[in-house]
């Protein structure tokens, strides 16, 4: 079955629904969500993307992230994702909704909502969309980030930065 999201206009207005590689085929403007995934000791939760992925393949990215599919609002989206890749289902009330990023070339055209949660694990990864996942100090994450970018995907290190900086400006 194909996947239809929502193709939308630069207020993040829906115009019409379209399967998702003529989407991304058309750099048509669309929705997307990233879940970071903290444990109580503050280590963020890493997700390495299969090779048989599209876009990104082995690279590392947020705990998950996903397209907002036709009709979905952003909440239901990560939840759903949640659940999908790394079988962590919580309530959208557990989500915390942190900044939303407009489209760039860094998130592929996305309009993204980026959201956080607290959870110890386990993880039930989906081998279809994960490869390997690590729980990892923010510290250390910035040091991998510096000195090997190339690791991860581009979307997550821009989101990254952008959540770095808000936190940086909070404190």
């Amino acid at each position: 079955m194909e996947e239809l999201i929502d193709v939308v206009d630069d207020a993040d207005d829906v115009l019409r629904s379209a399967p998702r590689q003529l989407v991304h085929a058309k750099k048509w403007l669309h929705r997307a969500v990233h879940v970071f995934v903290f444990n109580a000791a503050g280590q963020l939760y890493l997700q390495k993307r299969s090779c048989t992925k599209a876009s990104a393949p082995n690279k590392w990215v947020s705990s998950c992230s996903g397209h907002v599919d036709a009709g979905e609002e952003y909440l239901k989206a990560a939840q759903r994702e949640l659940g999908e890749e790394i079988g962590l289902w919580l309530s959208c009330d557990a989500l915390q909704p942190i900044f939303k990023e407009g489209p760039c070339p860094a998130t592929g055209g996305e309009f993204v909502w980026v959201y956080s949660c607290q959870s110890e694990g386990p993880f039930t990864l989906d081998p279809e969309e994960v490869s390997d996942g690590q729980w990892i100090d923010c510290q250390d994450l910035a040091h991998w980030l510096a000195q090997a970018p190339r690791d991860f995907a581009w979307s997550f290190v821009h989101l990254w930065e952008q959540y770095c900086a808000r936190a940086a400006k909070d404190n």
